[in-house]
């Protein structure tokens, strides 16, 4: 495994780091389709390279987050493109990757993101949430819908469509690759060493003891997605190699932060879960000076303070050294390089 340590330099840095501020604009479209193993819909957007001169708006901004710059209901500029499926982590949302959304659009990608039923910020179950093979049907749904849609689907390169996920949403798109869960591996990791992942389970009344092992370990891939980016991956304890065998496809994975920085439910070194030495094909790319969650969007002034007073995770706080502006753009390089926008 080729293994690439991303180590920020400030002072080369340029000025001006969000994505949104220069170049091709980015379009959106949010609305919601079926979702019958859910029992309803689902809410998903697009995000696609606008045509020039369209107007622009706010998008996916908050008192905590702030906003990207997109084109809503803008018209899809004329061209031929590859498709990105891209799954948010638990307990998150499609908005909160949207930086990387309206930077993979900007480049010439359509980028297709869902809200996972039951494990978003405003819609979260823990037990109903770990049926992680939910999640792969989800983006399978998300991608049928995009190809049947008379203006997108033809646009679409279907021979260059890649599946993309931080956290939860990374092991969602390595399942898609081929990946395969291991209930019993994860279970006696729970048990015998339990990360953060693992308390967090039993605190919010989940029990991986009533989830159908067929399913966690069953084969969830698709044979349309020919790429992979996981991005600080989940539920990758406990794994052997067969668990992995059926990830032939080119994968990125995009590892946060170094030593205690690490959150530890996703950490895939050898002293973590040991999954990058699993899959030695893959390319490895360390982004340090990182929190996991320095890849939520850019957080306002007032962000950490709101964030401290509701007791909240300290979502927008990041390393000594570290800029965040800085850690989404060598996410950017790294994913669009691996996908070749």
């Amino acid at each position: 495994m080729k293994t690439l340590i991303v180590t920020l330099c400030l002072s080369l840095l340029p000025a001006a780091l969000s994505a949104e501020e220069a170049g091709p604009v980015a379009g959106v479209q949010e609305g919601r389709i079926p979702a019958p193993h859910h029992g309803r819909d689902m809410e998903f957007a697009v995000w696609y390279p606008a045509v020039d001169g369209s107007a622009v708006a706010p998008f996916a901004g908050n008192p905590v987050f702030r906003p990207v710059t997109v084109a809503p209901e803008a018209e899809v500029a004329a061209g031929r493109y590859p498709l990105v499926l891209l799954s948010h982590g638990l307990g998150g949302h499609y908005r909160s990757l949207a930086w990387l959304a309206v930077a993979l659009a900007a480049r010439g990608a359509v980028v297709v993101g869902v809200n996972h039923p039951e494990s978003t910020v405003f819609d979260f179950d823990m037990q109903a949430g770990l049926r992680h093979w939910t999640r792969a049907e989800d983006l399978r749904l998300a991608l049928d819908h995009v190809l049947a849609d008379p203006v997108l689907g033809p646009m679409i390169d279907e021979a260059r469509i890649a599946a993309a996920g931080f956290s939860y949403g990374g092991w969602t798109a390595l399942s898609l690759g081929g990946v395969r869960g291991n209930l019993a591996g994860y279970r006696a990791h729970c048990a015998t060493a339990p990360t953060g992942h693992c308390r967090d389970i039993a605190a919010r009344g989940g029990d991986l003891g009533l989830l159908d092992a067929a399913l966690w370990d069953g084969e969830w891939s698709d044979a349309r997605v020919d790429a992979v980016v996981a991005i600080d991956p989940g539920l990758t304890w406990g794994l052997d190699a067969a668990d992995v065998a059926g990830l032939t496809v080119p994968t990125l994975l995009i590892q946060l932060g170094a030593g205690a920085d690490r959150l530890d439910s996703t950490d895939i070194s050898a002293g973590g879960s040991g999954f990058a030495a699993l899959v030695p094909q893959a390319r490895l790319v360390e982004v340090v000076p990182a929190y996991h969650f320095s890849v939520l969007p850019l957080c306002t002034e007032k962000g950490a303070v709101i964030l401290e007073e509701e007791g909240d995770d300290p979502v927008c706080t990041d390393p000594d050294g570290a800029d965040r502006g800085a850690i989404h753009e060598a996410v950017i390089a790294a994913v669009a390089g691996h996908l070749g926008l």
